[in-house]
C-alpha cells in the first residue's frame, strides 16, 4: 500500500490518503490527480478543516430537517436514522457516462424483451439459452402471467443498476433491481445539498442536471396505461410509514404530484381499481407500486397479506389498470439468472454486451458447487432473493463459523445462493469526520425509465462503504451515499 501526501496544497487535507490495488476515482496508481478532480481537491483544500466539518454539519441538518431517513431491521439500538451523507462529490467524465449510458439502455431492452418471451412464447427456454428450470424455479416466476398481454410490452418500467468500477477502471454490472428498486430520493436531495453546499464549485463543472427524473418518471407512468385513457390517474403504493423507504415513497409523490396511497385506500369493483377520497371513489388508471409482489393482493398471491388490495391482480388481467413495474418482473432480477444475461443480450439483440457481468459461480452446478465450497475464505456468496446487503458473506472477512454455516445452507438449497469473487473495487475520496480525506470504496446505481422511450438521467447514487475496508456499501450495514457529477 501507497500513501499519498500530496503537494502542500494539499497535506493537511490528506495526510493519510492511501493508494492500493483498487481503483481510485481522484489519483492515478504512481499518485498523479486525474485532471477532472484538480478543480475540486483545490477548493477543498483551500477550505480550513473547521469550514469544511460546519458545511457537512449543515448537510446533516438539512437532512434532518427533511426526515431522510431509513429503516435499519433488526437491530435493538433503533430502527430508524438519518441517511449518511459524504460531502465530497463523486466525478464521471462525459465519455465514461455514454459508455453506461448505452450500456444501460442495451440491458434493459433485452431484459423487457426476456420476459416478454418467458411468459408467452418461451423461444429462449425452447432453445436451451436458458435452463428451464433457472426460470421456472425462481420464486419471483409469476405463472398467473403467463400469456398476459402488458402495455407496449413494458415489464420493468423503472430499474435500478448497480455498477461497480474495477482495478483497469472498466464499469461492470454487480446486480440487476428490477422488482422495486429503491434510492432515487437520496440521489435527488444529494443533488439538491450539495447546490447549496458547494454552489461555485458546482457551476464551475457544468454538471449535467438530473432534477427532471420525477417528469420522466411520470411520463414513462402515462405512457403504459390502458388504452382509451388519455388522462390516467396515477398512484404510487406504499406499504406504509413503517416501510425502510417511506420518505422515498412520500417525496416521489409529492414530487410528481400525484397520490401516496396504501393498500386500505384501494377498493377493487368489476375489475377496476378504485381510491377512496373524500369525494368518493376515483378510478386509477396506474399504480408505481413500492410493494412486492408477494403482499399486493391477497386473493392472488399472499392470502395474509395486508398491505395491498384484493382483486387487484383480475384488474391487472383485464387490462383495466397497469403497474409500474408489471408482476412477474423478479425474474429477471434473481441473481442466479442474472449469470445469463451476457447470453440474453445476444439472443435478442445480437450484440456483445457493453457492460460486463462480474464472475458468477452456480450453485445448482455440481462443479461449481464444489469449488465454491472449498473456497469460500476467498468469495462472496448472496441468497439470489434477497437484497440490502442481507443474506450475504463475504468470505475474506468472515469467521471459520460463519463459513460453516453458509456451507450447509448451499448443500441444503443449492438453487437459492450464487458465489462471486471478492472484487477490489473503485474507491472514492470521502471527507471524515476529523476534516481530513481519505479513500472509501463505492460503487454506483443509476435509475434507467423504460417506457415510449429510455430516459437515464446522467448520474444516480453513488453508495459509499463507509468503514475503513469495508466492501459494504448498503445503508442497512453502515454504508451511506454521495453525489454522482457527471460532466458535461
Amino acid at each position: 500500500m501507497n500513501t499519498f501526501l500530496g503537494n502542500d496544497a494539499h497535506a493537511h487535507l490528506l495526510p493519510d490518503y492511501s493508494l492500493d490495488g483498487a481503483f481510485d476515482e481522484m489519483f492515478t496508481p504512481d499518485g498523479v490527480i486525474r485532471p477532472h478532480y484538480e478543480a475540486l481537491l483545490n477548493v477543498l483544500s483551500q477550505m480550513p478543516r473547521e469550514e469544511l466539518q460546519r458545511r457537512k454539519q449543515s448537510a446533516d441538518y438539512s437532512f434532518l430537517m427533511q426526515g431522510i431517513t431509513f429503516t435499519v431491521y433488526g437491530r435493538q439500538e433503533g430502527t430508524e436514522r438519518i441517511f449518511p451523507y459524504d460531502l465530497v462529490p463523486r466525478l464521471v467524465t462525459g465519455a465514461e457516462w455514454d459508455r453506461i449510458e448505452r450500456g444501460l439502455t442495451q440491458r434493459i431492452t433485452a431484459l423487457n424483451l426476456f420476459l416478454h418471451d418467458v411468459y408467452h412464447e418461451g423461444k429462449i427456454l425452447s432453445q436451451g439459452v436458458i435452463p428451464r428450470e433457472i426460470v421456472y424455479s425462481c420464486h419471483h416466476f409469476r405463472r398467473q402471467m403467463r400469456g398476459l398481454q402488458v402495455p407496449r410490452n413494458v415489464y420493468v418500467a423503472v430499474a435500478g443498476t448497480d455498477l461497480l468500477r474495477m482495478s483497469n477502471g472498466e464499469y461492470v454490472v454487480l446486480e440487476d433491481n428490477l422488482r422495486v428498486p429503491s434510492g432515487v430520493s437520496y440521489m435527488l436531495t444529494n443533488r439538491r445539498i450539495m447546490k447549496r453546499t458547494l454552489p461555485i464549485l458546482f457551476r464551475n463543472y457544468g454538471v449535467r442536471p438530473i432534477e427532471h427524473y420525477t417528469q420522466a418518471l411520470l411520463s414513462t407512468l402515462r405512457s403504459i396505461a390502458p388504452e382509451g385513457r388519455p388522462e390516467p390517474t396515477i398512484v404510487l403504493l406504499t406499504p406504509g410509514v413503517y416501510n425502510s423507504a417511506y420518505f422515498e415513497h412520500t417525496y416521489l409523490a409529492r414530487q410528481m404530484g400525484i397520490e401516496l396511497v396504501e393498500g386500505r385506500d384501494l377498493v377493487t369493483h368489476d375489475n377496476i381499481v378504485y381510491m377512496r377520497t373524500t369525494a368518493g371513489l376515483k378510478r386509477v388508471d396506474v399504480i408505481y407500486r413500492r410493494v412486492d409482489d408477494d403482499f399486493i393482493d391477497p386473493l392472488a398471491f399472499r392470502s395474509d397479506s395486508i398491505l395491498g388490495a384484493a382483486g387487484l391482480f383480475n384488474a391487472y388481467r383485464a387490462g383495466n389498470v397497469t403497474l409500474g413495474n408489471a408482476f412477474g418482473t423478479g425474474v429477471a432480477d434473481d441473481k442466479a439468472l442474472y449469470a445469463y444475461v451476457p447470453a440474453i443480450i445476444r439472443y435478442y439483440l445480437n450484440e456483445d454486451p457493453i457492460l460486463n457481468n462480474v464472475e458468477t459461480y452456480l450453485m445448482t452446478d455440481k462443479s461449481q458447487r464444489q469449488h465454491t465450497i472449498e473456497n469460500l475464505d476467498k468469495l462472496v456468496v448472496k441468497a439470489v432473493g434477497e437484497s440490502g446487503g442481507y443474506g450475504m458473506l463475504i468470505g475474506p472477512q468472515s469467521s471459520q463459523a460463519d463459513r460453516e454455516e453458509f456451507r450447509r445452507r448451499i448443500e441444503a438449497n443449492p438453487r437459492n445462493y450464487i458465489a462471486q469473487p471478492t472484487l477490489d473495487f473503485s474507491r472514492s475520496p470521502c471527507l471524515l469526520e476529523d476534516g481530513s480525506v481519505e479513500p472509501r470504496h463505492v460503487d454506483l446505481r443509476p435509475y434507467i425509465l423504460y417506457g415510449d422511450k429510455v430516459t437515464i438521467v446522467p448520474g444516480g447514487l453513488t453508495r459509499v462503504a463507509l468503514r475503513k475496508g469495508s466492501l459494504v456499501v448498503n445503508s442497512s450495514q453502515g454504508g451511506g451515499s454521495k453525489d454522482t457529477w457527471v460532466l458535461g
